[in-house]
């Protein structure tokens, strides 16, 4: 009996160490991803903000990282859709063509998001797998930037994806009205909210 129950103390102790590891590389993940676009906003070649934010940028705000905003979702193709014009906060037009739609469950609410393809983007080499998911939810316009937010995702081979709104980032118009940037479309309304990602940008 005392075997038995050291066996089972060592089995807990082994499930609750790979628990560990993989929460604390997952954390050092999305970790790597804010200090890379800290870095990029901090570059003055790269960096969307106004040289007036540049000259005291430090970090953008981000949500507490919470594995649960990472989900895997069902991938649904939509290779009849042909090109529209996405409206944009200028008066451009981002030429996109719904690429397909994610179907996921998020703290037991089940959801859908189109995602879409740049027409142009897509001829490139370097986007040629690119995706484009925009979506707005219940944190635009308070603890988010109220144009909604971006994830950049890359096709799939199979018929899911992963989504991880832990890497959520804002439109370069969140930081300086001369870009151009795709608003997202209604039926990308999130109806819930997602306290993940990058938060508003405050230029103190």
């Amino acid at each position: 009996m005392q075997r038995l129950i050291i066996l089972v103390l060592l089995i807990s102790l082994t499930a609750c160490s790979q628990k560990k590891e993989i929460f604390d590389n997952y954390t050092a993940e999305i970790k790597d991803f804010q200090y890379n676009l800290n870095k990029e906003y901090a570059d003055s070649i790269r960096s969307p903000l106004t040289k007036e934010d540049l000259k005291k940028f430090s970090s953008l705000e981000f949500f507490p990282i919470d594995s649960t905003y990472k989900v895997t979702a069902k991938f649904i193709r939509t290779p009849d859709e042909e090109p529209f014009e996405m409206t944009t906060t200028t008066s451009r037009k981002s030429i996109e063509v719904k690429y397909g739609e994610v179907h996921f469950t998020l703290k037991d609410t089940t959801l859908t998001l189109n995602v879409y393809q740049n027409v142009k983007l897509k001829l490139t080499d370097q986007y040629k797998n690119y995706l484009f998911l925009p979506f707005t939810d219940k944190t635009n316009g308070k603890e988010s930037y109220g144009g909604g937010r971006y994830i950049g995702l890359e096709i799939p081979k199979g018929d899911t994806i992963i989504i991880d709104f832990n890497k959520a980032y804002n439109p370069y118009c969140a930081y300086n009205p001369k870009y151009s940037c795709p608003i997202p479309p209604r039926e990308n309304d999130l109806p819930v909210a997602i306290k993940a990602g990058v938060k508003a940008y405050k230029n103190h």
